[in-house]
């Protein structure tokens, strides 16, 4: 399935199916919100990407805002995507890329809190490979590891295949999760390259399966790969249920923003020691300097960087034929109504 497809019935249903297995014993109302129970779907609770989320839970800070905030795992965030637009979920910690993505085919999705402002993703090569896949423009014929078809990091492979002059239809993207599911796909070279994120990329450098090709977990690294700051972690909704529930969604505004302020003000050791034990599967030293690693991508205010957008939008029509002709609202996509106000 090309990452542009429509979202198909099917894909809809399982997505419901994995939701409702998920959610058991959570409020099973799609509404959410009146009582401050919210379920938010994040695409990978235990990426470093996505460890704000996690984070506010364990600092508390969602239950001193009156909130009783769900938090799901799906391991892609294109399922993450398909959920909320079931109306299964009230909100998505995922990539702010795909809200161009779903405007384009219909549906107002914005951008509530903008967690980072780079990727965060690294661009991995096994030993295996390493001699005849230097660069992106070494991609042709190779097979190379995404999260999920439709997903960010399938998103961002194709973008830099077309900027080093290869065509999305020389190269195979494989959809092979993240951590362990990625691994082993690198160790059986089922997979000769992929995009990937801390705490994954940690263990593949730590276990000399594979070395660093292309880093975007700063802005520097991002500007360098992909032409400026790439806007990517968010919170994202409904643009519908936002403009319903404001008290509801100023309050979870709140609670990510003073997470992201904690963040910036303590060290990958001090949030390490935060996170649920089982996140540090490499060991806890080696999860602490994955955080440290990743840090650099996360905004400290939760607002949206101003040429943020316009480089998504440029980066996805390089080669997303549902957008490269389409017009983007690129205002619609976001919103910093709630994170000015938050703090």
């Amino acid at each position: 399935m090309h990452s542009s497809a429509k979202f198909s019935a099917a894909a809809v249903a399982a997505a419901l199916a994995l939701t409702t297995l998920t959610a058991c014993g959570g409020d099973s109302s799609a509404s959410g919100g009146e009582d401050g129970k919210v379920k938010i779907m994040v695409g990978g609770l235990d990426k470093v990407i996505y460890m704000p989320a996690m984070l506010t839970q364990r600092l508390g800070y969602f239950k001193a805002e009156g909130l009783k905030v769900q938090l799901l795992t799906e391991p892609a965030g294109v399922q993450a995507t398909t959920s909320l637009v079931a109306g299964d979920v009230q909100g998505v910690v995922g990539f702010y890329d795909h809200t161009l993505d779903l405007q384009v085919k219909g549906k107002q999705v914005e951008s509530v809190v903008q967690l980072a402002q780079a990727p965060g993703e690294v661009e991995v090569v096994s030993n295996k490979a390493a001699g005849d896949l230097k660069s992106p423009e070494d991609f042709k014929g190779k097979k190379l590891g995404v999260t999920g078809l439709g997903s960010s990091t399938d998103f961002l492979t194709k973008y830099l295949a077309v900027d080093s002059g290869v065509k999305t239809s020389e190269f195979t993207p494989v959809a092979v999760g993240a951590g362990q599911t990625f691994i082993s796909a690198l160790k059986q070279g089922s997979i000769q390259g992929g995009m990937t994120t801390d705490p994954t990329v940690a263990q593949i450098v730590e276990q000399k399966i594979g070395k660093v090709l292309i880093d975007m977990r700063t802005p520097e690294g991002s500007k360098q790969a992909l032409g400026g700051l790439y806007p990517s972690s968010s919170l994202y909704m409904n643009a519908d249920w936002v403009n319903g529930h404001k008290g509801t969604v100023q309050k979870l505004a709140n609670a990510f923003v003073k997470t992201l302020k904690w963040m910036s003000t303590h060290s990958a050791e001090d949030i390490a020691a935060k996170m649920p034990s089982d996140y540090a599967q490499g060991g806890a030293k080696l999860y602490a300097e994955s955080i440290k690693s990743t840090l650099p991508m996360f905004t400290k205010d939760g607002v949206m960087p101003a040429d943020g957008p316009a480089t998504v939008e440029r980066v996805l029509k390089a080669f997303n034929p549902n957008l490269k002709n389409a017009t983007v609202d690129l205002k619609k996509t976001y919103t910093t109504e709630f994170v000015k106000k938050a703090g």
